[in-house]
């Protein structure tokens, strides 16, 4: 049974402005009714809800489509599979995780403070990382390395 792609988004609770892009990412695929119609087979509905589970803990289409490429002629995935899959993504979810902890118990350090030091703001500068590069606004160097404010300004 093949299903349109309202029928689709219907069903799987996505826009069809979304189903459309994960269709141009190769995420997905239609195949084209006589009419020049986008037709999904139904099992398009299980892969859907692969890719939304996956972008809901934070993984990037780039990621789930790399993991979905490892399946064989483009199948659905299975719940072995996403098992599988997923595994890859506990490292960096982990990871995540402690980063998030240690902002939420830092947050109460700046609040309210309105400074946004480049040097001290664990927000924006952690660890004064863009201080080892250099004096200056590190993150408007162009790719000459010319920062910005040396620049002669445009006639």
């Amino acid at each position: 049974m093949e299903l349109s792609v309202g029928e689709v988004a219907a069903r799987s609770g996505a826009a069809v402005s979304t189903l459309h892009y994960y269709e141009s990412r190769g995420l997905i695929r239609a195949e084209r009714s006589g009419g020049n119609q986008r037709r999904y087979r139904r099992d398009v509905l299980r892969r859907i809800a692969f890719i939304r589970a996956a972008q809901r803990v934070g993984i990037s289409l780039e990621e789930i489509a790399a993991a979905l490429a490892t399946l064989p002629e483009q199948r659905t995935p299975t719940k072995a599979d996403w098992s599988r899959l997923s595994r890859r993504w506990h490292e960096q979810l982990d990871a995540r995780i402690v980063a998030l902890t240690e902002l939420r118990d830092t947050l109460g350090d700046c609040i309210g403070c309105g400074c946004l030091s480049l040097k001290a703001c664990k927000l924006y500068n952690q660890d004064d990382a863009l201080g080892r590069e250099g004096q200056g606004a590190q993150r408007w160097r162009s790719v000459s390395g010319t920062a910005a404010r040396d620049r002669e300004p445009a006639d």
